[in-house]
């Protein structure tokens, strides 16, 4: 059966075929997302940051305002989103850096794309402060 719209067609086709793999029901994209691997400070400063432009912005700088531009988009992007404050934070960037980069943001993205990316940060957030918790139990530095 054929629709006027070939995309939905294109979709309900895509959908068919990947019920046909097998275990592609188990399948979780957040299980994806924590495969992904996670790059060093040294590593991103080196890419993304000042060591080759002394002048430029260093990478925290550079992620908080890819983080800015992920929440302008609506914080459409779930896994960019979780995976770009995983990097700020890992850069230096601090809990209140991220909170406020994402709160200004409402001025000009709207305060629903605000609230989905705090909602999302928060996870990552929360996520590295249990993680943070478990291999120092005592809070010892």
């Amino acid at each position: 059966m054929t629709s006027k719209n070939p995309w939905e067609d294109m979709m309900r086709q895509a959908q068919e075929m990947a019920k046909s793999f097998p275990a592609m029901d188990a399948f979780s994209p957040k299980g994806f997302e924590d495969m992904l691997g996670m790059m060093p400070k040294d590593m991103m400063e080196t890419f993304f940051g000042n060591t080759h432009n002394p002048n430029g912005l260093d990478a925290k700088t550079r992620l908080l305002l890819t983080l800015a531009g992920l929440t302008m988009q609506g914080a459409q992007n779930d896994v960019a989103l979780r995976q770009t404050v995983r990097h700020a934070v890992e850069a230096g960037a601090h809990e209140q850096q991220i909170i406020e980069t994402i709160g200004q943001m409402s001025a000009f993205a709207g305060i629903p794309a605000m609230q989905r990316a705090m909602t999302l940060a928060q996870e990552v957030l929360e996520k590295d402060k249990a993680g943070k918790s478990a291999k120092n139990p005592e809070g010892d530095a």
